[in-house]
C-alpha cells in the first residue's frame, strides 16, 4: 500500500451517498439544490422499483423518499427495503407533502422510518439531518477500512511465520 492510500493515516474512502425518490421531478431539483453543496454524491429516481434497483446497485448513506407515488408508495418501498439484507439498515427519512395526519407519521415509522420531513422543508434541517447521517456512513467506513487492514496484517504475520 503507498502512501498516496492515505491521507492523514486514514486510508481513501468511497464518497458516501444519497438516494432521493420522488416521483416529481421539481421535488427532485429542489432536494438536489439544496444538497448539492454536502460531500456526498446523489442519485434521485423518480419510482420505487427505480429506487429498489439504485439499492440494490450501490450502498448508500440515506434515502430520502416521497410517500405518496404512483405504483409502490414509499411507505412499500421501505418495507421492501426493510426486508431485504443488503438494505435493512439504510436510514430513511421521508419527505412529503401528505397529511399531517398521526396515523401517516407512524405509519412511517412503523416501516422503518428514522424521520418523518413535511414540504415545504427548511433547507437548513434538511441539510443537518443528511450530513449527520453523512457523517454516520463515513465512520462505518473508516472502521470497515481498518478491520479489512487489520485483517490484511494479520494474514500477512501467519503468511511470514506461519500459523501457531
Amino acid at each position: 500500500m503507498s502512501s498516496s492510500d492515505f491521507i492523514n493515516d486514514e486510508p481513501a474512502l468511497p464518497a458516501s451517498r444519497v438516494l432521493m425518490v420522488d416521483d416529481t421531478p421539481q421535488n427532485l431539483v429542489a432536494l438536489e439544490v439544496v444538497l448539492e453543496d454536502l460531500d456526498c454524491e446523489l442519485d434521485s429516481v423518480s419510482s420505487g422499483n427505480a429506487a429498489l434497483a439504485k439499492l440494490l446497485k450501490h450502498d448508500y448513506a440515506l434515502v430520502l423518499l416521497d410517500v405518496q407515488m404512483p405504483g409502490m408508495d414509499g411507505f412499500e418501498v421501505a418495507k421492501l427495503m426493510r426486508s431485504n439484507k443488503r438494505t435493512e439498515n439504510v436510514p430513511i427519512i421521508f419527505v412529503t407533502a401528505i397529511s399531517k395526519e398521526t396515523r401517516f407519521v407512524q405509519e412511517g415509522y412503523r416501516t422503518g422510518a428514522v424521520d418523518y420531513l413535511f414540504k415545504p422543508i427548511d433547507p437548513m434541517l434538511l441539510q443537518s439531518k443528511v450530513n449527520f447521517f453523512l457523517g454516520l456512513d463515513r465512520q462505518k467506513k473508516r472502521l470497515e477500512a481498518k478491520v479489512a487492514q487489520a485483517r490484511k496484517s494479520e494474514a500477512e504475520m501467519k503468511a511470514l511465520y506461519g500459523k501457531e
